[in-house]
């Protein structure tokens, strides 16, 4: 365990290194620059050069990446070209909206997942098994994006039970208004719930019918031993890399939430960073998201390892 666990830091700090030089080369090939957003039409050729020179962005890459690059070691992510309010600051008042609507959709999964994929695993093939099966894949094959329309459309505008946005609130107004984060949790959990309850249900199936299981009730142990002892905890070691991805698909989720219900959070504001060509927001939001992937797979692979050792366990 303990080479693994070395090796498998060691991997990761390597990841980190490529994630930092593709972010910096993301926010470089990006078509236009922020003097060109500020100036728009109205600026001349001279106004927009002159700008940039302000801005730093005349400079060879090389010499912006060392700068980066050193702020990043010392914790400054630098200031937004558009604003110049401290990165660091916008991700923070960005991070507690995600967080906001992320926190419940990743409690809601981890679960009801578990619980799902354990209950349907031991029954497969019954009534309960095929209705909630297939009523996960209808559920998955729904995008996302449609599935917050139809909700928007039968919960809000038909029916009036949910406000259909959260436009003009966040922070702590999001959590003072629980109706509103309803709809917005639920589309962004429905399609991680289904992968997770999924492979589960697959992970117990097998593991219920293994040579180990049928090994220990020869020798007379009792059901609930066997699945709580055995088959739960060696169906849930490959899970373990699944939780890490629904936890990276939260945050891609949150790009097409945020935006679908108004939500000013991480992804709403990577998009509009985008559209600014705010080179030092895109590279922070670009590095969080890259990053927290990065961390979350990494803590897959350990409790994977830990639960079902294996050498093959890949990243």
């Amino acid at each position: 365990m303990g080479r693994y666990t070395a090796r498998r830091c060691l991997l990761a700090v390597v990841q980190c290194l490529v994630v930092l030089v593709a972010v910096f080369a993301l926010g470089t090939l990006l078509p236009g620059d922020t003097a060109g957003v500020l100036l728009a039409e109205q600026g001349t050729p001279e106004q927009v050069a002159a700008l940039r020179e302000r801005l730093g962005l005349d400079r060879p890459a090389p010499d912006r990446f060392g700068d980066w690059l050193g702020g990043l070691l010392t914790g400054d992510l630098g200031r937004s070209l558009l604003t110049n309010v401290p990165v660091a600051a916008e991700l923070g008042r960005r991070l507690t909206d995600t967080l906001v609507l992320a926190a419940p959709a990743f409690v809601l999964v981890v679960t009801l997942a578990p619980l799902l994929g354990v209950v349907t695993g031991l029954r497969e093939g019954t009534r309960l098994d095929r209705l909630l099966n297939a009523a996960a894949v209808l559920l998955h094959a729904v995008p996302e994006f449609v599935l917050g329309l139809l909700m928007i459309a039968s919960l809000s505008l038909a029916t009036g039970l949910l406000p259909a946005t959260a436009v003009g609130l966040n922070g702590t107004a999001l959590l003072a208004q629980p109706a509103v984060l309803v709809m917005p949790v639920a589309v962004l959990a429905a399609r991680q719930l289904c992968d997770l309850a999924r492979q589960i249900r697959a992970g117990v199936a097998a593991q219920r019918d293994a040579p180990l299981a049928e090994h220990l009730r020869l020798l007379g142990m009792r059901e609930r031993t066997v699945v709580l002892r055995h088959v739960v905890p060696n169906a849930l070691g490959p899970a373990a890399q699944q939780f890490a991805r629904c936890v990276e698909g939260l945050l891609g989720g949150a790009v097409l939430v945020e935006a679908l219900f108004g939500v000013q959070g991480l992804g709403t504001g990577f998009v509009e960073a985008v559209q600014n060509r705010d080179v030092p927001l895109v590279q922070a939001y670009a590095l969080l998201f890259a990053g927290t992937a990065v961390a979350v797979h990494l803590a897959g692979d350990l409790v994977s390892h830990r639960l079902a050792p294996r050498r093959e366990v890949t990243a």
